[in-house]
C-alpha cells in the first residue's frame, strides 16, 4: 500500500508574532506532504496532547471566528480519549487577553476584541473533553504583550520538560497564527512534535495560509497525523 501525496507550491504566508509589527515570509520551495501513514504511532511514556486556543471566540459566532473551528473539538475528542487511557499529559493553551490588549483595533492592533479574561468567548469550547488534570497556560494575559505562541511568556515548556514530554502532539486553532508559532517554538526547544491536522482549522485571512503553515511547520520538522494514525 502507497501512502498519497500532496504538492503544495509555497508563496507567501503572514508571520506577525507582535502588536507592533507584521512580517511576509517568502518560501520559493515546494515540499511534499504526506496525507496518511502506513505506520501506527503508539503512545508512550514522554508523549504529551497540546491543545491550542481552542476557545470559544475562535468558533463560529465567536468574536474572531475560524471557519470551521467546531471541527476540532470532536478530533481534540478522540486524541483527548486516546491519552487519558494512557493517563499521559494533556495541556491547553489560551488567549487571556485585558480589555485593552494590544492586538485589539482599538489599542492600534490588527483584531477585533476576542478571549477577554473571565468572558464567556475565553472560554474552552463546549463539548471539549479536557480532563481535570490538564494543565492550562494563559498567554498574552498582559495589556502590553502578544504572543500567538503558547511558549510565548509562559512557563509551557518548564511545564512540559517537569512532566517528561518529549514528543508534543500539537493542534488547535487557528494553523496560519497560533498552531504555526506554537509548533516553531515547540521544535526551537527541542521538542519532536506531531502535527493534528484532523483537529486544526486556518484562519485564512489570504487564500491558501493555512497550507502555507502546514507546509512551513512539516519543512521544520513536524510530523503530519491523523487520529486514525494513532494505534489501538
Amino acid at each position: 500500500m502507497t501512502c498519497p501525496l500532496t504538492i503544495i507550491k509555497l508563496e507567501a504566508a503572514p508571520g506577525p508574532d507582535n502588536c507592533a509589527r507584521s512580517a511576509r515570509i517568502r518560501f520559493p520551495f515546494a515540499v511534499v506532504r504526506h496525507m496518511n501513514s502506513n505506520t501506527f504511532i503508539r503512545l508512550q511514556s514522554g508523549d504529551a496532547l497540546i491543545a491550542v486556543d481552542v476557545q470559544i471566540d475562535f468558533l463560529p459566532g465567536g468574536q474572531l471566528a475560524v471557519p470551521e473551528g467546531n471541527a476540532v473539538v470532536p478530533a481534540f475528542n478522540r486524541y483527548l480519549a486516546a491519552f487519558g487511557a494512557r493517563a499521559l499529559p494533556v495541556f491547553a493553551t489560551r488567549d487571556w487577553h485585558p480589555p485593552n490588549h494590544c492586538s485589539f483595533k482599538a489599542q492600534g492592533g490588527i483584531w477585533p476584541p476576542h478571549c477577554v479574561a473571565a468572558t464567556r468567548g475565553a472560554e474552552f469550547a463546549p463539548g471539549l473533553a479536557l480532563p481535570a488534570a490538564a494543565v492550562v497556560v494563559s498567554k498574552a494575559a498582559t495589556a502590553e504583550a502578544d504572543s500567538y505562541s503558547g511558549f510565548g511568556g509562559t512557563d509551557l515548556a518548564a511545564r512540559l520538560r517537569a512532566a517528561g514530554a518529549k514528543r508534543l502532539f500539537i493542534g488547535g486553532l487557528a494553523t496560519d497564527y497560533c498552531v504555526l508559532n506554537t509548533v516553531k517554538d515547540a521544535l526551537a526547544e527541542g521538542f519532536e512534535v506531531l502535527l493534528l491536522t484532523d483537529a486544526m482549522r486556518a484562519v485564512d485571512v489570504n487564500p491558501g495560509d493555512g497550507a502555507r503553515a502546514q507546509a512551513e511547520m512539516q519543512q521544520l520538522g513536524a510530523r503530519p497525523i491523523h487520529c486514525e494514525d494513532l494505534a489501538p
